[in-house]
């Protein structure tokens, strides 16, 4: 999915839309990409996304699994809110700069109630750029 189809799945809209596309999602997992443009909120002055930018991009593609699964279960038409409750372990090697095309993939570990616990993994080509595990409280 892309472009407008992107809105289905997640509930942040301009300027805060941080995924491009998701693709090739399984019932716990999903794959996102992201390329970096001038424009983008969290860009800063040396022409590089902000970790905060990062975490935001890793965060919006939990969301877009979690929209995708309520899509397919047909028990909403509108993607469910998140938030995020806690960042663990986020390690960022390099910050992604303008142009630059992020692509994350994102795993759901164990659910309890409506706190889901995730891993993401951000690359650009073969190169490990970031990692991440959240736990994701979805209303």
């Amino acid at each position: 999915m892309r472009g407008k189809e992107i809105l289905k799945l997640i509930p942040q809209r301009k300027p805060f839309i941080m995924v491009d596309e998701a693709t090739d999602f399984t019932e716990n997992s999903c794959q996102t990409s992201l390329t970096v443009s001038y424009n983008n909120y969290f860009v800063i002055d040396d022409n590089e996304l902000s970790e905060t930018g990062l975490i935001e991009h890793m965060a919006q593609s939990a969301s877009a699994l979690a929209g995708y699964k309520t899509l397919m279960s047909d028990s909403s038409d509108k993607p469910p809110v998140g938030i995020i409750g806690e960042v663990k372990r986020f390690s960022c090697e390099r910050r992604p700069l303008v142009g630059e095309k992020i692509k994350t993939t994102i795993r759901f570990g164990m659910t309890f109630g409506n706190v889901t616990l995730a891993d993401g993994e951000s690359r650009i080509g073969e190169e490990q750029i970031a990692n991440i595990k959240l736990k994701i409280f979805i209303q």
